[in-house]
């Protein structure tokens, strides 16, 4: 008699595709600077870069690295208003997030 028990079945994504979006939207993710600089542009709906700067204990170097990556990601957008660029959250980016982490 096989006495292994098997656990209940989670929703998976779809495919391959989705999870190979989910790793790269996680790795996006992965700095917890970047989280904050999220949580950040989700709470304000957009933030101007040197408002960010100020929030966070990191060179304005260091920040825009940063902003690059969740910008690369598609998770934020970046808006150039010279001389200063303006940011906010990509919202169908962070719904599509919420999706295939509920999948897991």
């Amino acid at each position: 008699m096989n006495d292994q028990r098997r656990a209940p079945s989670r929703p998976r994504p779809a495919s391959a595709r989705a999870e190979a979006e989910l790793a790269r939207l996680c790795k996006a993710l992965g700095h917890p600077a970047r989280v904050e600089i999220l949580r950040l542009l989700m709470e304000r709906g957009e933030c101007q870069c040197s408002l960010i700067v100020e929030r966070l204990p990191l060179a304005q170097a260091t920040v825009s690295q940063h902003l690059k990556v969740l910008k690369n990601a598609g998770l934020i957008h970046g808006e150039i208003d010279p001389p200063r660029v303006c940011y906010c959250v990509h919202p169908p980016a962070v719904a599509r997030l919420k999706t295939l982490i509920a999948g897991l």
